[in-house]
């Protein structure tokens, strides 16, 4: 072995050694800042195509939110119409005007009506579980469970619209 390579490994051993101890110190960091700021739902956006066919100045899209244990969202409406589908964990569901029906099983194979949220009330939707959600019903969810609720949302609004927008309480 010649000495140009025992210096180019004990380089590369050095160079690696402080890149973890970077890493570590970022990942404490994070873990700190991590720390100091409240958990909060997080929304992708999967998938849209805005003026679909047969809905002119609409957008059609496709979400998944994650709502974190102990999070709630705030109290909101959409500019259109929503399904959205637990898929994972179970959701504290609260409306506030108008009301919600609550769907289990296939929307192409005769979905069962479990039950209907009205103004007013506050009930659970367990994953496998859709709710429909209009334009005039003022809602919001909650994750009141120790693990992340996901779920997916499919969504039909006017082009340019927010996903929700917040109504003071």
């Amino acid at each position: 072995m010649s000495i140009s390579g025992t210096t180019t490994r004990a380089r590369a051993a050095g160079v690696a050694a402080a890149a973890a101890v970077l890493a570590a110190g970022a990942g404490a960091y994070v873990a700190e800042a991590g720390q100091e700021t409240a958990p909060q739902a997080t929304r992708a956006a999967l998938a849209q195509v805005v003026n679909p066919a047969g809905a002119r100045g609409r957008t059609l899209g496709l979400s998944r939110v994650t709502i974190p244990p102990h999070v709630s969202l705030a109290l909101h409406r959409h500019a259109g119409n929503q399904i959205a589908y637990i898929e994972k964990g179970t959701l504290t569901y609260t409306v506030r005007t108008g009301s919600v029906p609550v769907y289990r099983g296939a929307a192409d194979e005769d979905p069962r009506l479990v039950r209907t949220i009205g103004a007013g009330s506050t009930g659970r939707v367990r994953a496998g579980e859709w709710v429909v959600e209009r334009p005039h019903v003022i809602h919001f969810g909650a994750n009141t469970g120790d693990r992340p609720v996901r779920i997916l949302l499919a969504t039909l609004f006017r082009n340019g619209s927010p996903p929700s927008i917040v109504v003071p309480d």
